[in-house]
């Protein structure tokens, strides 16, 4: 096939999936409350966020930052107003980041966006009712690898101020955790001799906040053993994990409950239970949640 007809078809297969996206996230977003105010967090980068806040005053809710998939390569917040409005709709002071995609940044430097935004986050959440001391990282698929990194690899949080402690918790769906980086992935994460920093499971070692792992088992995207194996490493180090296993369920599932809950209707009382009892103003203390290791099947 001639070189110029290839690149016509290339380009033709991603007009096509970005057009298949577009509706897509139309859909999903229909119902969806706007944020409450849209920040820039890093000017130097041109990276900004969506804060959604619940209807009602207050003045300690839990915090979620959450980081939307993509492989690395695309998306947007905008895209995830579902996810931001639900969470504030359930009394969470929610925070839909961006973050560089490739090829406009790689990895690491992804990461570092990410936790710049936390950083910011942590900073200016009583601002929007939020506690601080509450503050959890949360991703779907690629954000997942993301906010897992950080509660991890001490090296990112420590470039803004922080330690992967003064996170409440992590949330991460379907994410890639232990993963095999081959030709498509390598312009991502740059030099071979880098690739084992981008596995959340390679830092596991005794200083990570709790996690919470969701999971479909039918999963082609990124295989469930990638949180399997995670969960197992972190309850292996005495850290709180719990891990979600959703039968049958595809790549979107645990994101799609956001959505629509009933599509995964255990997936949304999960992490609303996990943000409202993980952390240092959890009733139970710290000692019971990081006590708490568990492995379900819906």
């Amino acid at each position: 096939m001639p070189s110029s007809l290839r690149i016509c078809l290339a380009a033709l297969v991603a007009l096509m999936l970005s057009a298949c996206q577009s509706a897509f996230f139309a859909v999903v977003n229909r119902h969806s409350d706007r944020p409450a105010v849209s920040v820039v967090y890093d000017a130097d980068r041109a990276l900004s966020l969506d804060v959604y806040r619940p209807a009602a005053p207050v003045s300690d809710a839990p915090v979620v930052v959450f980081f939307y998939g993509g492989s690395w390569r695309r998306g947007s917040r905008a895209q995830y107003r579902f996810v931001g409005s639900r969470l504030a709709q359930h009394g969470v002071v929610a925070i839909v980041a961006d973050y560089r995609t490739y090829p406009a940044a790689g990895f690491p430097d992804f990461v570092g966006d990410a936790a710049r935004a936390v950083r910011w986050t942590r900073d200016h959440a009583q601002a929007y009712g939020g506690d601080p001391r509450r503050l959890f990282v949360a991703g779907h698929s690629a954000g997942a690898q993301i906010a897992a990194l950080l509660g991890t690899d001490a090296r990112h949080l420590a470039a803004v101020g922080m330690v992967p402690r003064d996170l409440a918790g992590v949330i991460g769906l379907a994410g890639p955790y232990d993963f095999s980086i081959g030709p498509r992935l390598a312009p991502v994460f740059g030099p071979r001799t880098q690739w084992p920093d981008a596995m959340a499971l390679r830092f596991v070692d005794g200083d990570e906040p709790p996690f919470l792992l969701v999971h479909g088992d039918a999963d082609r995207t990124v295989d469930v053993d990638n949180s399997r194996r995670l969960d197992a490493a972190l309850r292996g180090h005495g850290e709180a994990s719990t891990l979600r296993v959703l039968p049958g369920a595809h790549h979107f599932a645990p994101a799609a409950a956001f959505y629509n809950p009933a599509r995964s209707p255990t997936v949304l009382p999960a992490v609303l239970d996990f943000v409202s009892t993980t952390g240092p103003t959890s009733a139970a203390g710290p000692d019971a949640a990081r006590n708490a290791a568990r492995v379900l099947t819906d």
